[in-house]
């Protein structure tokens, strides 16, 4: 295919200066495109310098300036940040960092969050919906790396269910004498009728939630690491603010970023038919997908400031982390 005259003397320039733009610092990229002004492109082909990030020519020493021109052809620099390989979060890890596929043995797959401790031991902390079965899983029960929907097997055991704080829904078991008695008598008149039908008595309770959380606790440490793929090593722990710019990265839709735009939310969530009320709770943007719950939700510096738990197609709500660490007792791995 014959090139325009302009992209071919674009492309002879890029090869011709290609190793001293790669040299300059903060340079990750080099490449012939259209050269954009205010945000649009216009018919003009010019060498493209992607740097990491765009800095006054003050802060940059004058051999690390890109020159508008070199030859007759324009250059455009443009932000692109650091360029990362791509990275499956459906993978198999050992060690397995956060931000990758992981779940109870009979649920689908959700997220590893982080590393956290109590004392000595370590655990790997998400939610109860992926860790221990919305309630339904047992101490001891099998955790597998990558989660069942991503292939994962329990020969892909890497952790037991080590604690969940139950997510109450509503509704609970009747304690109340006159009430297990006349469920008693309920079930007896049935059974006598010849109905294969039971009641069972429940009482309304308050129903209100602060975390969908969860440990599981490694076979061996060697199976997990306290990188956040992506991400790296959590700095520590922040309280999230109104506007604060933050990131993820998830099973699902790997890393994310976003802002926080509600704090001290309440919110209902449908966890398969059920509902659950929680109250305290944070709001970002659309930053997570179905199987991205028990991310770790972090400040853009590094800062762990909520565990990503359920979404919609526009917001995205987590438990604000200081709520998780208290009610299991844990502090994050650094």
């Amino acid at each position: 295919m014959a090139l325009d005259a302009g992209v071919g003397a674009a492309l002879s320039v890029k090869n011709e200066y290609v190793n001293e733009l790669l040299s300059r610092r903060n340079v990750v990229a080099c490449g012939v495109g259209f050269k954009q002004r205010e945000g649009q492109f216009t018919n003009e082909p010019c060498v493209v310098v992607s740097v990491t990030k765009k800095l006054p020519k003050a802060q940059l020493a004058a051999e690390d300036l890109v020159p508008q021109k070199l030859g007759e052809v324009k250059t455009d620099v443009v932000e692109t940040g650091v360029v990362r390989a791509l990275q499956n979060h459906q993978d198999k890890w050992r060690p397995a960092p956060g931000g990758v596929s992981v779940g109870h043995v009979a649920v689908t797959a959700g997220t590893i969050g982080c590393l956290v401790h109590r004392g000595d031991d370590i655990f790997i902390l998400s939610n109860n919906h992926v860790l221990a079965n919305s309630n339904k899983g047992q101490i001891g029960d099998a955790i597998i790396q990558p989660g069942r929907y991503d292939g994962g097997t329990t020969a892909d055991q890497i952790a037991t269910l080590f604690e969940f704080v139950p997510i109450d829904f509503g509704q609970q078991p009747a304690e109340c004498p006159w009430a297990k008695s006349t469920e008693a008598l309920l079930n007896a008149l049935a059974q006598a009728a010849g109905s294969n039908h039971r009641v069972m008595a429940v009482q309304q309770t308050a129903g209100v939630n602060k975390v969908d959380a969860a440990l599981g606790k490694p076979l061996s440490p060697d199976l997990v690491t306290k990188e956040i793929l992506e991400i790296g090593v959590p700095k520590g722990v922040k309280e999230a603010e109104l506007g604060m710019a933050v990131q993820k990265s998830g099973r699902t839709t790997g890393l994310t970023h976003d802002h926080i735009i509600q704090i001290d939310v309440t919110v209902q969530v449908d966890y398969d038919g059920q509902i659950a009320t929680f109250s305290g709770q944070l709001a970002a943007g659309p930053m997570s997908k179905g199987g991205d719950s028990g991310s770790a939700v972090l400040t853009e510096d590094g800062y762990v400031v909520g565990l990503l738990f359920a979404g919609s197609d526009t917001t995205t709500f987590m438990n604000p982390i200081q709520a998780v660490l208290s009610a299991l007792n844990v502090q994050v791995v650094t």
